[in-house]
């Protein structure tokens, strides 16, 4: 499944998400959305620039990632609620995305980071608040003109190109990082124990911490948002060579998903691609 290239208001991206090789269900889900409280004016005499700052605003572009998780029931069902949640939810908190100034970021952060806490309760609702229920991961990035708000939960990514230079955004909420954090484990341990995957926080799980950031970006900046069935058979550096790319973003897509896929495809896989063109500066 793929979104249409969307090529507007500063942003190119594209999203695709493909069942794997392994798989029989795919519980990864995505969405990519356009957000913008604005009066549109077909035609005036006024000056348009100005009508734009006063009535419109910029656009916020919603970008989520979602990958249930595995060897629970309803991993497919809690990845779909998380998405489908947190896009109400950001529909009804317009008010905190049009027109931001920087005094207002903190009120944005804790509005993104109450709808995922939102969606957690209601997945652990719904199950009857059993720890064994339903889960999934989340990664959310929030695009106010070239301002990038991050949350995240869990082991699905978000990463950015910079003049050729891949930085991982988000860190894996794991066994593996928690213990290798605490000095417990060196990474060799990390590699050969088998809980290092396993998740320490997740969306319905028992234990659910979402870390939220920002970071500016640049034109010509691109992001990309994973689940970990795209980076359990490509690397970083092959990441990067395909964001570097003078490719269309459609193209990146495809490209990381048939590499993950010819990997061996071992699980779901979904990716989104954004860049940042030249007027999201302007």
């Amino acid at each position: 499944m793929s979104t249409d290239t969307l090529r507007s208001e500063g942003v190119e991206c594209f999203g695709l998400t493909d069942v794997g090789k392994a798989r029989k269900v795919n519980e990864d889900h995505f969405v990519i959305a356009s957000m913008r409280k604005s009066v549109r004016v077909r035609n005036t005499s006024l000056e348009t620039a100005d009508l734009h700052d006063r009535l419109g605003g910029e656009a916020a572009h919603l970008f989520v990632v979602a990958d249930g998780v595995g060897g629970r029931p309803g991993g497919r069902m809690a990845s779909g609620s998380a998405v489908a949640l947190l896009l109400e939810y950001m529909g009804q908190a317009t008010d905190c995305y049009h027109r931001l100034e920087t005094d207002k970021e903190h009120e944005l952060l804790e509005r993104l980071e109450l709808g995922v806490q939102a969606a957690h309760e209601r997945i652990r609702r719904d199950s009857g608040d059993a720890d064994s229920g339903p889960a999934t991961t989340l990664t959310m990035v929030t695009l106010v003109g070239v301002r990038a708000y991050i949350v995240h939960v869990g082991d699905s990514r978000a990463y950015y190109l910079h003049s050729g230079r891949l930085r991982q955004i988000t860190r894996d909420q794991t066994v593996r990082e928690y213990m290798v954090d605490l000095g417990a484990w060196t990474e060799a341990q990390a590699a050969r124990a088998p809980v290092a995957a396993n998740l320490t926080s997740s969306v319905g799980g028992s234990e659910m911490t979402p870390s939220v950031g920002l970071i500016d970006l640049q034109p010509g900046d691109v992001l990309l948002m994973c689940t970990d069935g795209l980076t359990k058979h490509v690397s970083d550096e092959r990441i990067a060579e395909t964001l570097g790319r003078p490719v269309d973003t459609e193209a990146m897509c495809r490209s990381l998903v048939d590499e993950a896929l010819q990997a061996g495809g071992s699980d779901n896989v979904t990716v989104i691609v954004a860049r940042i063109i030249e007027s999201a500066a302007g």
